[in-house]
Parts: structure tokens; sequence; C-alpha cells
């Protein structure tokens, strides 16, 4: 599988981008419950930067990198958001980024 890398352009509100990640987090959360998303998904969401990266290692994380893609270019438009496939590489690029499983930057 693959990281997905998620840039958004600075017409994108710092807190709308938050909120559209937790959404897209509570329905992944919906389907497979919160304690298989805790242990299966790895991300990095960084408000300051407005970069966001999804491990879509698993099926937990591929359905929050798709779902989240979803929300976002519905929201925001196609235009707005820039999405970086990185091939997996022995290690997700969100472990180099955050030191915990789950961290959305403030």
């Amino acid at each position: 599988m693959e990281t997905y890398k998620y840039r958004f352009d600075q017409s994108v509100p710092a807190q709308d981008l938050e909120d559209t990640f937790m959404l897209a987090l509570l329905a992944v959360e919906s389907m497979y419950g919160h304690s298989r998303v805790r242990m299966e998904s790895r991300f990095n969401l960084d408000k300051q930067n407005r970069t966001c990266f999804i491990d879509a290692a698993t099926k937990v994380g591929c359905d929050l990198a798709s779902i989240f893609t979803g929300f976002a270019t519905k929201e925001y438009g196609e235009r707005a958001v820039m999405i970086d496939r990185e091939p997996a590489s022995g290690g997700c690029a969100c472990n180099a980024k955050a030191p915990s499983a789950m961290e959305v930057a403030v």
C-alpha cells in the first residue's frame, strides 16, 4: 500500500480542514469501531502547514484516505486539494512525522 500526502490551498481555513478530517475519522470509526481505528490507522494532520499524511497500508487507513479525499474535495474543490501518493518504502511517512499513532497538530 501507500501513504497519501494532502496539501491544501491557503483559501482553506485551518480549522475547517481539521473539522473535515475529524468528520472523516468519525465515519471510519462508525465502520470499524474506535479501538480498531486506534490500532490500525496512522496519520498526521498539520493545520499550520495545511498538510495531512494518511498511511493506507491497512483497510482502515485506506478507507480513511478515501473518505477524507471525498469530503475534502467536495467541500473545498478539486483545485484546493493536492494529493500525492507515496509508494510504501519500508515504513510510513506518517511515522516519521508523528511520534504517536494518531496526531492532530493544533
